[in-house]
């Protein structure tokens, strides 16, 4: 599969089953990290969690949550239940992250060399035949989740990716809409016509 196959044909994969080999795992993020970084600071780093980890993060993070809440009696046992189980939709979290630097420029550089990271692992792993999914939520920003993966809590968390084997086939593609997304100042004579004019 070329790149722009890849990059067209990639989708979200919510279902995800299987075993994932380790040895793969770590060639999809050796080409993770040849994403665009200015400076080469190289800010990403992936925690891998796998097996009881999982387990450990998602007890963890239902009763944090649960906690924050109120929750009590049957309605925390219900929370609790379903949140712990959430980790628990593929065979391999990998938590990436980055540090915050103090001077809000190369913060902001890092977080989005990271960021192109996480994709260049998407469509590797994509090309590879296996599944992602690109998860946030709060759990991400938790300071006890972070000290929990080992993370210093000013550290910021980029994703928390799903991998496993698809257990559910693509959905359908949904359309980009291009003519919101381009547009030119002072277009050559060849810009193709629907962009948006300047504003």
């Amino acid at each position: 599969m070329d790149v722009l196959e890849a990059l067209v044909s990639r989708r979200s994969i919510g279902r995800l089953t299987g075993e994932v080999d380790p040895a793969l795992v770590e060639q999809l993020i050796a080409y993770a990290v040849w994403a665009p970084n200015h400076h080469l600071t190289q800010p990403w780093r992936f925690t891998l969690l796998h097996g009881a980890m999982r387990a450990e993060l998602g007890r963890l993070w239902a009763h944090l949550s649960a906690d924050e809440r109120g929750l009590s009696g049957e309605a925390r046992a219900e929370w609790v239940a379903r949140e712990a189980a959430r980790p628990l939709r593929a065979p391999l979290l990998i938590v990436v992250s980055c540090p915050v630097d103090p001077d809000p420029v190369r913060a902001a550089e890092d977080h989005s060399a990271t960021a192109a990271a996480v994709q260049n692992f998407l469509l590797a792993a994509w090309a590879k035949g296996l599944g992602t999914i690109w998860r946030t939520g709060a759990m991400a920003y938790h300071p006890q989740v972070k000290r929990f993966l080992g993370l210093d809590p000013t550290d910021r968390i980029v994703a928390i990716l799903y991998v496993g084997q698809p257990a559910a086939p693509p959905p359908p593609p949904r359309p980009r809409d291009l003519g919101r997304a381009i547009r030119w100042l002072n277009p050559p004579e060849s810009a193709p016509e629907g962009a948006d004019p300047p504003q």
